[in-house]
């Protein structure tokens, strides 16, 4: 076992000091029926050189790189500054992992606090905190603090929301005794009562779609709930603030900002909200002081929430504060500027239009939905959409996510994401093999 450093003395002097004669009673609290207790077939120990070989042979096999993509759902395909890695290599942001000791951490506070800056312009919101693990659980964490903030144990979540989401919030809220309604998504929650903690909303939709929240605020507030909007940073560069909706809470999965895809993580969520919440927020919160020279210092701030301080009585058990992921999004989002992000997103709106559009014009397939949408689109085809995916990779092009994934009563639907990536000719690909793929699938 060349990758182990204890020896067989050292384990078993381990195991001395600990009142055991063998490693399996150290497991013996976990029952039985969950322990695997036939060996695990494993391969013998290669030489270094022949492992790198191995490696090799394995990332070969790998065909993501070559293939044109035009999947979403979650995580998307950005350009990505070459910036971003370098900069957030250096190591004024690569300082104490989490930053309870402001004198040796200034480069994450900081950085920290320019992501809390820019996350409450883009969602017009008086606060933002840093800390969420992704969009997810970040709005989970969201729901939790309305709860909190208003004493109740109902959340109406909009049908609209993605469904990964819908099930982590579910999740979060099983243990807590919070009654989770889906609601149908009507132009305005008509479900709220006086019960509600929360309505939840996601604009742009799973599908894309953006949603017109006029008369959202004034519903859920008439109830005393909150509402709470899920949004995208990006589309948030071209859409209606939350602010602007009457949002008490604002949230949003940031991998369009600076993050690779790394096969679906380490991602950052974000959440906002109004200053008179601040105090129910979880996770950390970075403000701006000076020093006994009058310099500007950053620290973190309101630390009663959090476990160290209030232990059981904290408003969240996150323990990693995302700071590396949160300081590429703050990266990212400078390089581009205001009108850079504005650049982008309209990118991604315009080319998802013209797809749409041009595979509307092709027999058999249908639309699934009302424009606008941002990004990401879904279509009715006229073949199953798991034959079709799998015929446009023959054609190395990832054609989208079927919704099968997620609802199986839905075949033939398929969920498409187009980013400032894709080229003209990218699409003008990806139209003529639908075309073809649909008349020789539908013979």
């Amino acid at each position: 076992m060349p990758y182990l450093t204890t020896t067989d003395a050292d384990r078993a002097a381990m195991l001395a000091a600990l009142g055991v004669n063998e490693s399996d009673a150290l497991f013996a609290s976990i029952p039985p029926r969950l322990r695997t207790t036939r060996p695990l077939e494993l391969p013998p120990p290669l030489a270094e050189v022949d492992l790198r070989r191995h490696l090799t042979d394995l990332a070969a096999s790998n065909r993501g790189a070559e293939l044109t993509c035009f999947a979403g759902g979650g995580a998307y395909d950005h350009a990505i500054p070459a910036a971003v890695d370098t900069l957030t290599a250096r190591g004024e942001l690569l300082t104490a992992y989490t930053p309870y000791q402001p004198e040796i951490s200034q480069g994450t506070l900081a950085i920290t606090f320019e992501f809390q800056t820019l996350i409450t312009r883009l969602t017009g919101l008086e606060v933002a905190n840093a800390g969420m693990y992704d969009g997810a659980s970040a709005l989970a964490e969201a729901c939790l603090m309305a709860m909190r903030a208003t004493r109740r144990d109902r959340v109406v979540v909009d049908s609209r929301l993605h469904p990964d989401w819908l099930a982590v919030v579910r999740t979060y809220l099983a243990g807590s005794g919070a009654e989770v309604v889906v609601a149908a998504g009507a132009t305005a929650p008509t479900e709220v009562d006086e019960t509600t903690a929360a309505v939840v909303v996601q604009t742009p939709d799973f599908t894309g779609r953006c949603l017109d929240l006029r008369g959202w605020g004034e519903a859920t507030h008439g109830a005393g709930a909150l509402l709470v909007t899920a949004c995208d940073p990006l589309a948030l560069a071209l859409l209606t603030p939350p602010a602007a909706w009457g949002a008490d809470i604002a949230v949003g999965e940031c991998q369009p900002l600076g993050l690779p895809l790394s096969f679906g993580g380490p991602y950052l969520g974000y959440l906002a909200c109004t200053g008179k919440l601040v105090r129910q927020m979880p996770g950390r919160l970075v403000g701006r002081t000076a020093d006994h020279h009058g310099n500007d210092g950053f620290v973190l701030t309101l630390q009663a929430r959090e476990q160290h301080i209030r232990r059981g009585r904290a408003t969240s058990n996150i323990c990693s504060n995302q700071a590396l992921m949160a300081a590429r999004a703050t990266i990212h989002t400078a390089l581009l500027g205001p009108v850079g992000l504005a650049r982008v997103a309209a990118a991604c709106a315009d080319g998802a239009e013209r797809l749409r559009t041009e595979l509307l014009a092709i027999d058999g397939i249908e639309a699934v939905g009302e424009p606008p949408h941002f990004r990401e689109f879904a279509i009715r085809l006229p073949v199953a959409a798991e034959d079709f995916v799998a015929a446009m990779a023959e054609r190395s092009i990832l054609a989208g996510i079927p919704l099968s994934c997620w609802e199986t009563n839905r075949p033939n639907e398929l969920l498409v994401a187009v980013t400032e990536q894709r080229t003209a000719d990218d699409l003008a690909a990806y139209v003529a093999a639908a075309r073809a793929i649909c008349e020789e699938l539908g013979r």
